[in-house]
């Protein structure tokens, strides 16, 4: 099989990259169809045994984690229904070469379907007991878990880590390690289980022993299983999810990484996050852009200012292109009730500038990934 050419690679692969949240961060995955899995790394959903997950053809969703394997890091998740996504060949691990030509993608620092091309510096390099694939293409946060491609489209590994204050060190576990991974679970697809880090053994609920050990060895292991009451969350990351689930938002989906959440109110997109060293908690609704005919940009300024003294609390204002309607709590001045106020008051008036701006000074409709 011949090269194919970057341009036609990510054209391909854009279909198959999944982008992943957890409370604790973000990351990457990817569809195998023959598997009908999608495949990143442990570290990316940890002990979570749900997590959200978005992609090109598919909005953001909640679903499960079904596979974790600590030694080799990686995790299974099941895929959304009703989806068609595209076939993707693996390569061969035998056949990867030092000096190769290498493209990485992902989801590095939420700029979702980035690619960088580099080469691989050394096909064995050995790391606590594995063989790992060592490249110079930059793997940044956000990428882990997303496919190491060949020059003929080929995944040939999974991006895993880098060494932090190297300069472009990074590796991918070879895809021979995932074909075993993948063999291993094939009859067992739909069933929460573990791979003991200690003897390989696949542990699932059927097997294990007084419900936290590995029959074969005796080592602890926790399953991916969905709890039946959520524990409530704690401080003031657990009073914004307590303040959004009284308003009826699904607490789950709206999590969008450590700190970070993101919800829908009719048009408009909120995103929330709380910042532990200025001790605020920003809701900021990105509403519409400025329009394109010039004549209107004054008489809208004009409506913003005077839109701004009507409210305690909610600030319109213009970022780049951008409208922004925003509300900003100190974190020791938020409770259940003046927090269920302010967001709730957002959320409204949200929905409705953003309608007001569109039909009344032909703010335009902000592009989404």
């Amino acid at each position: 099989m011949e090269a194919i050419g970057i341009p036609l690679i990510i054209e391909q692969f854009q279909y198959v990259i999944i982008q992943i949240a957890t409370q604790s961060g973000t990351g990457t995955g990817f569809y195998v169809r023959d598997h009908h899995l999608i495949v990143t790394n442990h570290h990316v959903v940890k002990e979570f045994p749900e997590v959200t997950i978005a992609g090109k053809q598919f909005t953001k969703t909640l679903t499960r984690v079904w596979y974790t394997d600590l030694k080799h890091d990686l995790a299974f998740l099941k895929p959304p229904e009703h989806v068609e996504f595209p076939n993707i060949q693996f390569g061969e691990y035998r056949d990867i070469k030092d000096g190769d030509v290498v493209i990485a993608i992902g989801h590095p620092y939420g700029l979702s379907y980035s690619a960088t091309q580099g080469v691989v510096s050394k096909v064995d390099r050995i790391r606590e007991g594995l063989k790992y694939i060592q490249i110079d293409a930059a793997i940044n946060p956000g990428n882990s878990g997303g496919p190491l491609v060949n020059q003929r489209g080929e995944i040939i590994g999974v991006n895993s880590f880098i060494i932090r204050g190297g300069d472009n060190l990074g590796f991918a576990l070879p895809i021979n390690y995932l074909n075993v991974a993948l063999a291993l679970y094939a009859t067992h697809r739909g069933e929460a289980s573990s791979r003991c880090p200690s003897c390989d053994f696949l542990v699932l609920l059927s097997n294990i022993d007084s419900g936290k050990y590995c029959p074969s060895c005796g080592t602890e292991i926790t399953l991916p299983i969905v709890p039946e009451i959520e524990s409530a969350g704690v401080g003031v990351p657990g009073m914004i999810e307590e303040i959004l689930r009284s308003l009826g938002k699904d607490i789950k989906l709206a999590r969008n990484g450590i700190n970070n959440w993101e919800v829908l109110e009719g048009s408009a997109k909120i995103g929330i996050s709380y910042n532990t060293e200025s001790c605020f908690v920003a809701a900021d609704a990105y509403l519409c852009q400025l329009p394109k005919d010039v004549n209107l940009i004054k008489p809208l300024y004009a409506y913003l200012l005077q839109e701004n003294h009507k409210f305690n609390g909610l600030v319109l204002s213009c970022h780049q292109q951008n409208i922004i309607l925003s509300c900003l709590t100190y974190d020791q001045d938020l409770n259940l009730d003046s927090g269920k106020e302010s967001f709730s008051v957002l959320f409204r008036m949200a929905d409705q500038y953003d309608d007001i701006l569109k039909k009344q000074f032909g703010c335009l409709e902000r592009l989404e990934e």
